[in-house]
């Protein structure tokens, strides 16, 4: 699923009161990491992550697209060394999750 600009915005304004709970230091992108993050996303549907100063494998741009790809999620945004990842939750009841707004209907010409 692609996330519409509009809806990336509304992730980020979301995102900005929430937690750092992922944090890549020098062991990098493991499975122990990669199934956190996937519990998280789960439970949460919201991630913000950040690279430790100690990787010096990864800037967050990589690590992002990394986890994303492996957690299959959506990069929402990357700040520095900080990043956020967005997954709907399928465990979660629909009254609960994020209610991402509609992408608009294409006009005919």
């Amino acid at each position: 699923m692609e996330l519409t600009s509009k809806q990336r915005a509304q992730l980020r304004g979301l995102a900005n009161s929430i937690d750092t709970i992922i944090h890549i230091g020098k062991d990098g992108i493991g499975d122990n990491l990669v199934q956190q993050a996937n519990d998280a996303l789960e439970a949460r549907e919201l991630i913000k992550g950040k690279v430790l100063d100690n990787n010096i494998e990864y800037d967050a741009r990589l690590a992002a697209e990394e986890l994303a790809t492996a957690t299959r999620s959506e990069v929402v945004q990357v700040i520095g060394s900080k990043f956020v990842l967005y997954r709907e939750s399928h465990s979660m009841p629909k009254e609960k999750r994020i209610a991402l707004v509609k992408p608009a209907k294409k006009r005919p010409q």
